[in-house]
């Protein structure tokens, strides 16, 4: 095996919007990838035929689901992001809590010095950790 990639299946068509929204929101993240389906490939002709990018480092793939499925994303798979400030988790958790899911509103669970978790508007799940 050569490494593990979490893959995030798109099927409203904007894995591209999603890629920029994540790259724009964390530092040192990228676009690093993109094929996109041409003229009678599949797939709607410009959408994101597969796709990578980087968050701090860690590498994702993404794709335009050509096929719509019973299924989309679910909370029971997360990106969990440990923060370094609390403007930092703050300004994350408006971002991606904007006008969308908030599981766990951004507070003092005990575990961490400020927790939230969160549903963006694609659909992900976001947990935010500020450590103690």
């Amino acid at each position: 095996m050569e490494k593990v990639t979490p893959f995030l299946m798109f099927q409203d068509g904007n894995a591209e919007e999603a890629m920029n929204f994540y790259t724009s929101l964390i530092e040192d993240s990228a676009i690093t990838h993109i094929v996109r389906y041409g003229a009678n490939q599949g797939g709607e002709e410009g959408k994101v035929m597969t796709a990578a990018f980087t968050l701090r480092g860690q590498e994702f793939m993404c794709i335009d689901s050509n096929i719509q499925h019973q299924f989309t994303f679910t909370p029971s798979f997360s990106i969990y992001l440990t923060c370094s400030t609390e403007e930092e988790i703050d300004s994350l958790y408006q971002q991606l809590v904007e006008d969308r899911q908030a599981l766990m509103p951004l507070g003092d669970y005990g575990f961490s010095k400020k927790f939230g978790w969160v549903n963006d508007r694609f659909g992900v799940s976001w947990q935010l950790n500020l450590p103690k």
